[in-house]
């Protein structure tokens, strides 16, 4: 094997070992991971939901908490393709919680969105335990999981439901879908057995119900918004109207455009534990106090 030849392997090696060090994240730093956690009991066809729970090494005071639920148009994903995000997620001293939830066809979205409830009441009750705070819980979501993210911080009938005050802190909104689905329905004009129609139903009403766009309302929790400048057009279009109607709720809401990402990479950036966001939401998490209020750093 010539010089050169050993010199090429090394530098693959070593690029190769940087590569599994950055999908590790914080392996190596130190972290607990408390996994398939119940925290809905089966009822019916939904079977047991579960969520996971990373915490940083030996925290010396409560953590801020954040939640978050995956994407997957409804009816697909699960909890433990992020466990990268949780181990990233505790170097920045944050409990972190991702949870699972019923699928469509087996669950529509009113459902889905009641169990993303109850884990957050479970979280609520529970995540002093994890070293967490109950008084700072922030949520975020991708995708789907933006929608109902959003449904549940700013529809307080799911918390009502729950009979407890909506405990949501800040709201962080990942290239969100759905937050106008009655208009990208009513446009769509799809039949019956299309996979939106089981999650949404055809009934028009429950479109907007399902629309976190015709809930928003003054004192809803902060929040924070990033879309991909080449994510899907539905997407984009209701992201600016959301923004818009925003507009006379919360015109101070931060809304930044990330250049050339599209949907997917939107969030498999957080897979790399040095992207500049983490620090972007953490900084909106810690400007926030604990009555859900923005206050100056």
């Amino acid at each position: 094997m010539s010089s050169k030849t050993r010199v090429s392997i090394i530098i693959i090696l070593i690029l190769f070992g940087a590569f599994l060090l950055t999908l590790s994240g914080c392996t190596f730093l130190g972290n607990k991971a408390h996994k398939n956690i119940i925290y809905a009991k089966a009822t019916g066809k939904i079977p047991d939901q579960e969520l996971n729970i990373f915490e940083p090494n030996k925290p010396k005071s409560p953590k801020d908490v954040l939640i978050f639920i995956h994407g997957g148009n409804w009816n697909s994903g699960k909890k433990s393709q992020y466990s990268l995000m949780g181990r990233n997620w505790t170097k920045k001293d944050i409990v972190y919680v991702i949870i699972d939830y019923p699928l469509s066809p087996s669950a529509t979205y009113k459902e889905m969105a009641e169990y993303s409830a109850k884990s957050v009441k479970w979280v609520k009750e529970n995540i002093h335990n994890y070293g967490g705070n109950p008084d700072r819980i922030f949520i975020s979501g991708h995708s789907a999981g933006g929608h109902l993210a959003a449904l549940i911080s700013i529809d307080d009938k799911y918390f009502k439901k729950l009979g407890m005050e909506n405990p949501i802190r800040g709201l962080i909104l990942i290239d969100a879908a759905g937050l106008d689905m009655y208009g990208y329905l009513l446009e769509e004009k799809f039949s019956n057995d299309n996979t939106y129609l089981k999650t949404f139903t055809p009934d028009q009403k429950n479109w907007k119900d399902a629309s976190p766009l015709y809930h928003l309302h003054k004192g809803m929790p902060p929040m924070t918004i990033l879309r991909g400048e080449k994510t899907y057009p539905s997407i984009a279009s209701s992201n600016e109207k959301f923004i818009k109607a925003l507009l006379e709720y919360a015109p101070e809401t931060p809304y930044e455009i990330l250049k050339g990402k599209k949907h997917i990479p939107m969030i498999t950036q957080f897979f790399n534990p040095w992207n500049k966001r983490y620090n972007q939401i953490h900084q909106f998490m810690e400007s926030i106090d604990s009555k859900g209020n923005v206050v100056d750093n």
